[in-house]
């Protein structure tokens, strides 16, 4: 009888954790790892549906519903609008765990599928964070090495970015230089029209690019490279483009992309960090 209970047990919080919950992360990261003392700290949403999990900013999020709202009124102005320090989106598809990257490069959205399998040491350590019960366990991905602490006690292999695998959700999770964190601060409960809905599906400018993450990383490394090159491209159509200022004066719109490409370029040294340390191998 107490077999059939635990069972039971088990298969009840499994069915009540499916439901549509959210998850809210803190993500704490370093872009710089020449200036360790500037930390950037952004909200982050793990959504969890029957078909899968969507995980996003927070601040990103907001943005979007604005920008579109001045969209759908025809107006041009889209000042004073706050995307947050994250661009990217990850889904994963149940009950395969199937990863899915959303990621904005140049002027291109791109759709990645990423196949690479976590491995997973679980260790015997235990550690009590906030109110869960948590279990150390520690694998090696994208040019790092992360630890990571799951409760059983949500048996939801899931977890932030693109982790998951393990037998309950990740409550922390931390690589090893201490320069990219992720901790669970909230659990919602999500009503039913709350589910998630799929970037694939969201309207965007131009089209979506689906490709592999092999493929990704060298058009990462190329748009680092040349930071204004999709708008050379758009400029080098058969139409002419003209820049004026606010008196009417014609712009140097070459001057205008070299400032673009110096200023980019300036920045990108500067995001020295990433989160895929091995996106710059």
């Amino acid at each position: 009888m107490k077999t059939f209970n635990t069972i039971f047990a088990l298969i009840i919080t499994t069915v009540l954790w499916g439901q549509n919950q959210r998850f809210v992360y803190e993500y704490r990261f370093i872009s710089d790892s020449t200036q360790k003392n500037e930390v950037t700290s952004e909200i982050m949403l793990l959504d969890i549906a029957k078909k899968g999990s969507k995980f996003y900013s927070h601040k990103k999020s907001i943005a979007d519903s604005i920008h579109q709202d001045r969209i759908k009124k025809q107006t041009r102005d889209f000042t004073g609008i706050d995307y947050g320090q994250v661009s990217f989106v990850v889904e994963k598809s149940y009950p395969e765990y199937n990863v899915t990257f959303y990621n904005n490069l140049d002027m291109n959205k791109y759709k990645v599928s990423d196949n690479r399998k976590l491995e997973w040491r679980i260790l015997s350590e235990k550690e009590k964070i906030g109110e869960f019960s948590t279990q150390k366990a520690v694998c090696h991905f994208a040019g790092r090495v992360w630890t990571a602490w799951f409760t059983p006690n949500i048996p939801i292999q899931d977890g932030p970015y693109k982790f998951n695998g393990l037998p309950g959700i990740i409550i922390k999770l931390e690589d090893k230089t201490k320069s990219h964190s992720f901790v669970l601060k909230e659990v919602k409960k999500l009503r039913p029209d709350q589910e998630w809905v799929s970037d694939s599906e969201k309207k965007v400018f131009g089209s979506i690019i689906s490709i592999d993450e092999e493929k990704y990383k060298k058009q990462f490394i190329d748009s680092r490279e040349n930071p204004t090159k999709g708008m050379r491209q758009m400029m080098s159509g058969s139409t002419k483009m003209i820049m004026v200022d606010e008196s009417g004066k014609q712009l140097d719109i070459e001057k205008i992309l070299r400032d673009k490409d110096r200023a980019a370029k300036e920045n990108n040294a500067k995001d020295n960090n990433l989160l895929e340390l091995d996106l710059l191998k």
